[in-house]
């Protein structure tokens, strides 16, 4: 009987299984967006709701910006690598909020949230594409799907979200709610390290065919690095696996293909 359910898993692996952009990492997916974006449309109107919102302000304006030109630069090399299928049902939004914490999130289906703390340690509008182009990537790469698909997998719920709901809805919807990161905790789902490195490579070449420099991201993370030795603690942006040594030398690492990408668009 455990070779058997070993032998349905295996199955269901490779029938349920996408391909991250870029990185060619293979992915558990059994949970469409179709079944998730609503859901996570409906949670990003929630936050706006009980949020003091300063996107109409110069700095949140300047979120807007970026935001709308990574979006563009997610667009072309989507489009020109043949997975512009990933964004379908996507509704781009970008909002700065404030809040005192050093984070920014991105929910399933372009979601946004920069938060004021976070605006310090960016600096520039360089620092703030920095950003941006990681936590997009979160979404372009699916990994809020991807922690959900697992999780109902080892939950043994495996046909689908709504069949799921049926048959567990209490189960469903808690994980759920921590792979989007929904709840007092809202956005801030922790990674995986695979996952964070991926949206750092990721994030890299979206700001560089944006016409950033990519030659930025190692500065910020040098500066997130310091920030975590003050007095208020480790930033949550920073509270994921890997540490700013390790996310450092992997930029460092790719910064040569990245800059093509820069080049190109100068």
């Amino acid at each position: 009987m455990k070779k058997i359910i070993t032998l349905l898993f295996i199955g269901l692996f490779a029938y349920s299984c996408a391909t991250v952009p870029l990185s060619g990492r293979k992915q558990l997916s059994i949970v469409s967006n179709e079944e998730v974006l609503p859901l996570a449309f409906d949670q990003y109107g929630q936050v706006l709701k009980e949020s003091k919102v300063l996107t109409n302000t110069k700095e949140g304006q300047e979120i807007v910006k970026v935001g709308n030109r990574i979006a563009e630069a997610v667009d072309t090399y989507l489009n020109d690598n043949g997975y512009a299928s990933i964004t379908d049902g996507f509704s781009w939004d970008f909002n700065l909020l404030e809040s005192d914490q050093v984070n920014a999130w991105c929910m399933p289906g372009g979601k946004v949230a920069f938060y004021t703390g976070i605006l310090p340690i960016c600096e520039d509008e360089a620092g703030i594409a920095v950003v941006m182009g990681h936590e997009v990537a979160h979404a372009i790469a699916s990994h809020a799907r991807e922690r959900m698909s697992q999780g109902m997998v080892a939950n043994g719920l495996v046909g689908g979200l709504q069949v799921a709901m049926g048959e567990d809805p209490s189960l469903t919807q808690t994980i759920f709610l921590q792979a989007v990161g929904i709840g007092g905790q809202v956005g801030m789902l922790k990674f995986g390290r695979d996952q964070e490195l991926e949206a750092d490579q990721l994030g890299l070449i979206f700001m560089s065919i944006a016409g950033y420099d990519p030659r930025e991201a190692p500065g910020f993370w040098e500066r997130m690095n310091a920030q975590s030795g003050g007095s208020g603690g480790t930033p949550e942006f920073l509270s994921t696996h890997p540490g700013p040594e390790r996310r450092i030398d992997q930029l460092n690492k790719q910064m040569d293909e990245a800059l093509k990408y820069y080049n190109k668009e100068k």
